[in-house]
């Protein structure tokens, strides 16, 4: 468990299309065994360590006559950004996804002392 200080607690938002590889026809549509695709998020404002993240697809676009396996995780999560990573495999065929992140963790506050 994370634990904040109540006056402290940031909270930062986005959404992001990962890909549409339906219209140039990418791996994740055309492809098949194991793909991934990564994208790196930066925070509005850096928090104070790394926060908790949590990450969901809004948006997936998927061809029906294939089985639709995904996988969508946070990644790699620091003070200043985190990375996205979608995977899918076998013979899905994925035409686009979009992603909805939240984090929540500590921020600076104008009274921290930085002691050297």
């Amino acid at each position: 468990m994370q634990r904040m200080r109540s006056h402290r607690v940031g909270v930062d938002r986005g959404s992001l299309v990962l890909f549409s590889h339906y219209e140039d026809g990418g791996k994740m549509w055309t492809g098949s065994g194991p793909r991934e695709l990564r994208r790196t998020v930066r925070f509005a404002e850096p928090f104070s360590a790394p926060p908790v993240v949590q990450v969901s697809m809004s948006m997936w676009d998927m061809d029906q006559k294939t089985n639709q396996r995904a996988d969508i995780t946070a990644q790699a999560v620091k003070a200043e950004s985190f990375v996205i990573l979608f995977r899918t495999w076998g013979d899905t065929r994925v035409a686009r996804v979009r992603a909805d992140w939240l984090a929540i963790g500590e921020v600076p506050d104008e009274d921290d002392w930085d002691v050297v």
